[in-house]
């Protein structure tokens, strides 16, 4: 069976956790495509509330390889985390993460906030959990890909001049404190042993699972006008939450889609800066008060004002 899309159709929050959950019980591989843990879904199911911000959300299925493409950008300490709810929760799907997705690193996170504080009044609203400048490695071929910490002898050797040039610019442009090398290095290490084991050929599980005719789902993070080439540029994410995303943040090609969902709701909401259709600035306070005062009137004297307002 060919692939499907889920895909957010506004500024991301539209409930694609829930339509990816329902049609998870009948697939095989769920692939998170694009983005990190800036994003989230919520679902609920009979495992009770569950949110996840980097594991796909078919990991609540027997039988599913919930896949971390090599689209998304990881932060090891937020996925360890997850790890241990699904743990917890013994939520029965397997984890798998592609050994070409890129890791969130510290510098990362506190270049991120830095910049939004450079900004000031212009500042894009990022949620400073260092995605940004992950993805700008990545572009600048200066990233650190999940498969690295499988050899960590070679990552000992190429990771301490990255670490020392972001240092540099988190001194002397930022005016930030310099970050300790050595304990980079030591995070790296229980990096690899908590999640050494999940580490693979993303590739090679969904074209298998393609070539076998089985059902594979790509799950949509945030939405399409937070693309950053096709949504509200400056103020979107660093990644293609549309379908192009799901090819490049997986690999494989356009004719494996039978279909794609775009899911919608009926307002809209973003989360931080940036352009909107319609804005409601009343505090709440008052808008609690005008329910009160219009709840207290008699029903005859509300119609007559829905009347007039028409």
């Amino acid at each position: 069976m060919p692939t499907t899309a889920v895909l957010g159709g506004l500024w991301g929050d539209e409930g694609k956790g829930k339509i990816i959950d329902f049609l998870a019980a009948d697939a095989s591989v769920i692939v998170r495509f694009s983005g990190g843990n800036n994003a989230g879904h919520t679902v609920v199911n009979d495992y009770g509330k569950l949110v996840f911000h980097l594991i796909p959300c078919g990991i609540c299925y027997e039988g599913t390889i919930n896949v971390i493409g090599n689209g998304v950008v990881v932060s090891p300490d937020a996925l360890i985390e997850e790890i241990s709810m699904v743990k917890e929760r013994e939520l029965p799907g397997q984890i798998a993460i592609s050994d070409r997705a890129h890791l969130i690193m510290p510098y990362h996170v506190l270049l991120d906030k830095l910049e939004e504080e450079r900004r000031g009044a212009a500042a894009i609203g990022t949620t400073g959990r260092g995605i940004g400048p992950a993805y700008v490695d990545k572009v600048a071929r200066m990233g650190v890909r999940v498969g690295e910490l499988l050899d960590l002898e070679e990552l000992m050797i190429t990771l301490p001049p990255i670490i020392e040039f972001k240092n540099e610019l988190i001194t002397k442009i930022y005016g930030g404190e310099p970050l300790d090398v050595d304990e980079i290095l030591g995070q790296t290490k229980r990096w690899a042993n908590e999640i050494g084991q999940y580490i693979g050929s993303a590739d090679e599980i969904v074209t298998n699972a393609l070539a076998s005719g089985e059902n594979v789902i790509m799950e949509g993070a945030q939405g399409a006008l937070l693309d950053i080439d096709h949504g509200t540029y400056p103020f979107v994410t660093s990644s293609s939450p549309t379908i192009g995303g799901a090819l490049t943040g997986t690999g494989i090609g356009p004719s494996s889609f039978a279909r794609i969902i775009g899911v919608f709701k009926a307002y809209a909401t973003r989360v931080g800066a940036g352009p909107f259709p319609t804005e409601i600035h009343v505090q709440k306070a008052t808008a609690s008060a005008r329910w009160r005062a219009n709840s207290a009137r008699p029903q005859a004297e509300l119609g007559e004002l829905a009347g007039s307002m028409r």
